[in-house]
């Protein structure tokens, strides 16, 4: 199933556009995005999509401090690129968190991980972390169960304007490994391919 996306007024600016995103009525069980001023609305993830986040939500467990939280449907807001992003996991803290009504500013996360699904995989690629390194997060984790040579994943870091460093690429079944302050190894042959 593919994603649909909503026009907007360009005229319109950010506070109109979010106040959109907010208050319409999105289909249950939808995954609601602004990307790039664009409203996208995208099916619950595959059941592999699923797994292959749990499994590295389970490894995050083991390393993030007690005042971190893992979240998977929390937003992040990227105003100057337009974007109301939904990551699969978000590292972030969990005051801060806690105190956000229906989302948070991106900068607040330390971590964000998107697994692809075959109908948004060119999002996960090219828009979201352009949004991502414009917000500074300093790590994003694309888990790319669609990628051309089969499914891989790749650690981007060192964000510099809407730009990351690749730090590590893997083929599925190989470990990637996170850097401080995380400093855990995710073993890729856990997760399920199509």
């Amino acid at each position: 199933m593919s994603a649909l996306t909503v026009s907007h007024d360009p005229e319109q600016g950010w506070d109109e556009l979010v106040r959109f995103w907010e208050e319409m009525e999105w289909p249950e069980g939808s995954k609601v995005e602004i990307i790039e001023g664009i409203i996208t609305v995208s099916p619950a993830p595959a059941s592999r999509h699923n797994v292959i986040a749990e499994r590295i939500q389970r490894r995050l467990y083991s390393v993030v401090p007690e005042d971190w939280g893992i979240f998977q449907t929390l937003a992040i807001a990227v105003p100057s690129r337009l974007g109301m992003l939904i990551p699969d996991l978000l590292v972030a803290p969990v005051r801060e968190c806690a105190e956000a009504d229906t989302h948070i500013p991106a900068a607040l996360a330390e971590l964000v991980v998107e697994v692809t699904s075959k109908s948004n995989a060119g999002h996960d690629r090219v828009s979201k972390p352009a949004a991502y390194a414009t917000a500074g997060i300093p790590l994003y984790l694309l888990v790319d169960r669609w990628a051309p040579g089969g499914p891989t994943a790749t650690l981007y870091g060192e964000p510099k304007g809407d730009v990351y460093r690749v730090l590590s690429a893997v083929k599925f079944g190989d470990p990637i490994k996170l850097p401080e302050p995380f400093d855990l190894t995710i073993d890729t042959g856990e997760f399920p391919v199509d």
